[in-house]
């Protein structure tokens, strides 16, 4: 377990924040309040369930202390297909509990690929992540967050640019676990 969420850690510290991916990300981090949880959960029913205790403990702790959670899967959906139809669960757990608009859940997996890119379209590499990841995000942050920043539709274009910017060398450094087979 600490392999895996020392990976993640290197990938927020290197690509979110270091790239400034997510403009947003660094303060929590540095402050703490970020939470990495690791699932080995080998079927989707557990996966969900551990998902909805992360929500459960994230809804029953003040954003000081948990501004938000990146919920790792570490035994399950390494296949991006799979992972995909899951966020349709995902999305069903958030209405089923009246979670729907007070969170959200954004999606990363190591092979990331948007509809209508190539597998190898460097816009998929703003979402790669070394493991499959269910980010849950306070959607009050994120109100927050855009209410101070100039023009932030603009944030999936300019990281998009950055990745397409990226030489082979700087992927390999950021994605290493792209070199690997899938």
């Amino acid at each position: 377990m600490e392999v895996v969420e020392r990976q993640v850690r290197q990938w927020l510290e290197a690509v979110v924040i270091g790239l400034n991916l997510c403009p947003f990300a660094g303060t929590p981090y540095r402050n703490g309040q970020v939470r990495i949880a690791v699932s080995h959960a080998a079927t989707e029913e557990t996966l969900l369930a551990t998902l909805q205790n992360e929500l459960l403990l994230i809804d029953g702790t003040p954003g000081t202390a948990v501004e938000t959670t990146l919920l790792v899967m570490a035994g399950i959906l390494g296949d991006f297909d799979a992972y995909n139809q899951f966020l349709a669960e995902v999305d069903r757990l958030l209405r089923k509990e009246g979670w729907e608009g007070k969170y959200q859940v954004a999606s990363f997996h190591p092979r990331y690929q948007f509809l209508g890119t190539k597998e190898d379209d460097a816009s998929n590499l703003t979402n790669r992540s070394p493991w499959p990841i269910l980010h849950i995000i306070r959607e009050a942050s994120i109100d927050r967050a855009l209410s101070d920043y100039p023009e932030p539709e603009t944030i999936p274009v300019r990281n998009i640019e950055k990745m397409q910017a990226l030489s082979p060398e700087e992927r390999r450094d950021f994605f290493p676990w792209l070199l690997e087979s899938p």
